[in-house]
């Protein structure tokens, strides 16, 4: 069993939301979490007196600080370079939004205590309960549309690539030279494509699809033009010459 367990949350204009995701965190896997590792995006609500209160009742909460907002997957490589350089087992990216749930947490840590996985994904897109959680049906026919031409450009059978659920071993995270990639919110579909291109075992497990009234700072349109590019980087070698040349 993995020791060293860190959850990673970014967080922008989180304010109304961390508290609570913090409170649905359960016991088992609280016992099982060494360290929760914050990063204040460069909010301009509350977020920052949030996390403060946190500190208090979570005494191994490290709050980290971006002046100005930067960005999705500039915030990600913070948090993974934290847990690379504290020497975390496994780093759980779990959102401050509420849409991922805690709750799930002892079941992803499950596939690499079974050794069974380098990359855990928690899919939304398993199960059929996207729609019934409340997904956007422009969304739904989204994601599907994009994950079909991943799949087929990939060579690979996920039932999706856009869910931030992410969870990375710490080989994932030596191996992959992740600092060179989007500052955007590509930044996980391009963790999964260095991760195809390394073989390495990636494993996805069906989370509930919670949509309330969350604030989505993602743009559809650019995701989609993003997503492409991808996929056109990957049939130009583009993560292979990334690997070869590492961090």
């Amino acid at each position: 069993m993995l020791k060293r367990v860190f959850v990673l949350m970014p967080a922008y204009n989180a304010g109304a939301t961390i508290e609570r995701v913090f409170a649905r965190i359960p016991a088992e896997a609280a016992a099982r979490i060494e360290r929760y590792v914050v990063v204040n995006d460069g909010s301009t609500d509350d977020t920052g007196a949030a996390i403060e209160r946190l500190r208090q009742a979570y005494p191994t909460l490290v709050a980290l600080n971006h002046a100005q907002n930067q960005g999705y997957g500039t915030t990600e490589k913070t948090l993974l370079r934290y847990a690379l350089a504290e020497g975390a087992d496994v780093g759980i990216l779990l959102h401050s939004d509420g849409q991922y749930s805690p709750e799930k947490i002892p079941e992803l840590l499950e596939p690499f205590d079974r050794g069974e996985a380098d990359i855990v994904q928690g899919s939304r897109m398993l199960g059929g309960g996207a729609l019934k959680g409340g997904m956007p049906l422009y969304k739904f026919i989204a994601n599907k549309c994009l994950t079909a031409i991943e799949n087929r450009a990939l060579g690979m059978k996920l039932a999706e690539y856009h869910s931030g659920y992410m969870l990375y071993s710490r080989k994932a995270m030596t191996m992959l030279p992740f600092e060179k990639l989007s500052v955007s919110f590509d930044f996980d579909l391009e963790m999964i494509v260095l991760a195809r291109v390394a073989g390495l075992k990636i494993v996805e497990l069906s989370i509930p699809t919670i949509y309330a009234d969350e604030v989505s700072h993602l743009r559809p349109i650019k995701y989609g033009l993003r997503v492409l590019a991808v996929l056109r980087r990957y049939r130009e070698g583009a993560y292979q010459r990334m690997l070869e040349s590492g961090q």
